[in-house]
C-alpha cells in the first residue's frame, strides 16, 4: 500500500464518517432506542470498502466529492443493514460484528430488526434527496440500481441462496453465482453508482467498470472465505470459523485453501486487465484492487 493510497483511503473514509453521521438519525430523536441502535451499526466501524470503490469509480468520470459521498453512504447504509439482519438469530446467529457486539446483542432483537429496516429506506432517502448526476433520468437510473442490487435478484437472493445451501455440495458456477449476488451486486452497484456522478461513459466504458466490479466482488467473497479459514476472531473483528462449523459452501471447502488463494490472484488480475484503458484515472480501483485481495481482516 502505498503512502499516497492510504492518505487518499483514509481521507475518503474520515469524509465518510461525517457524512454518515450526519444522514442518520439523531440519537437523541425520538425513537430514542431505534436511532441509537442504528447509528450504533453504522458509525465507527468497518472499512467502508464500498464507499471506497464508488469514490475511486467516480475519479475515473471527475466526479466531485460531495456527489460521491453521498453515493457511498447510500451503499454503506445498505451493507450495515444487511449485517444486522444477518447476524440476527434467525439467520447467522452472531455475537461480534467489526469488533463489538452485534446489534441483537446490544439493542435486542426487535429493535435490530427495525434498526436493519429503517436503514434500507435510508438509504433509499439519502440517493433520492441530492443531486448526484447532470441528468435527472440517470439519477433515477442509480436508485434503480441500488434497488436492484439490495433485492431478490441481488443481495437478499444471494443471502436466501446461502441460507438454502447449508450442507449442500455446491458446484463452483453455483457458488459463483451465489456469492455474485450476496457480495458482488452491492460492489457492482457502488462502482457503478460512482460512474454516474461525472462526465458521460460510453457503454463499452461502463461495461469495464462492471467488469472489474465483478471479478473484484468474487474475489472479495473468495478471501473472506480464505480468511475465515486461516485468522482468529480477534483479528477479523466477527467470530472465525462460522462458515465451517454451520457446514457451509465455501471457496476453500469446494477448492481447497491454496486453490481458493489462486483463484482469488486470478480475479484480480482479470479485474485490472478490464480497466487497463483507463489508465491513470483509475489508479484508486487499481490500489482497492491489491487492498481487497491482500487484506488481512
Amino acid at each position: 500500500m502505498t503512502l499516497e493510497f492510504k492518505s487518499w483511503m483514509q481521507d475518503v473514509q474520515s469524509r465518510m464518517e461525517q457524512t454518515l453521521a450526519a444522514v442518520l438519525p439523531l440519537q437523541d430523536h425520538l425513537p430514542l432506542q431505534l436511532h441509537a441502535a442504528m447509528r450504533y451499526s453504522v458509525l465507527d466501524g468497518g472499512k467502508r470498502v464500498r464507499p471506497l470503490l464508488a469514490f475511486a469509480a467516480g475519479a475515473v468520470v471527475n466526479a466531485s466529492p460531495e456527489r460521491l459521498q453521498y453515493v457511498g453512504a447510500a451503499v454503506e447504509l445498505i451493507h450495515a443493514y444487511s449485517l444486522v439482519h444477518d447476524d440476527m438469530p434467525a439467520m447467522d446467529n452472531d455475537v461480534m460484528r467489526r469488533g463489538k457486539p452485534t446489534c441483537h446483542i446490544a439493542y435486542g432483537e426487535a429493535s435490530a430488526l427495525l434498526a436493519g429496516d429503517a436503514l434500507q429506506t435510508a438509504a433509499f432517502d439519502v440517493l433520492s434527496s441530492y443531486t448526484l448526476t447532470d441528468a435527472p433520468a440517470d439519477q433515477l437510473k442509480m436508485i434503480h440500481i441500488l434497488a436492484r442490487a439490495s433485492g431478490s435478484l441481488g443481495m437478499c437472493g444471494g443471502q436466501g441462496i446461502d441460507l438454502y445451501s447449508v450442507g449442500q455440495a455446491l458446484s463452483l458456477p453455483e457458488l459463483e453465482q451465489m456469492h455474485g449476488l450476496k457480495t458482488g451486486a452491492l460492489i457492482r452497484a457502488a462502482v457503478l453508482l460512482g460512474s454516474y456522478c461525472g462526465a458521460a461513459m460510453s457503454d463499452e466504458e461502463r461495461a469495464r467498470l462492471d467488469c472489474y466490479a465483478r471479478c473484484i466482488g468474487l474475489a472479495f467473497q473468495v478471501v473472506d472465505d480464505v480468511l475465515d479459514e486461516e485468522a482468529d476472531s480477534a483479528t477479523l473483528g466477527k467470530t472465525a470459523g462460522k462458515d465451517a462449523a454451520n457446514n457451509k459452501p465455501t471457496y476453500v471447502s469446494l477448492l481447497g485453501l491454496m486453490a481458493a488463494k489462486h483463484k482469488a490472484a486470478e480475479l484480480k488480475a482479470e479485474a485490472l486487465a478490464a480497466i487497463a484503458p483507463f489508465g491513470e484515472k483509475a489508479r484508486g480501483l487499481v490500489h482497492l484492487a491489491d487492498f481487497i485481495v491482500e487484506r488481512t481482516n
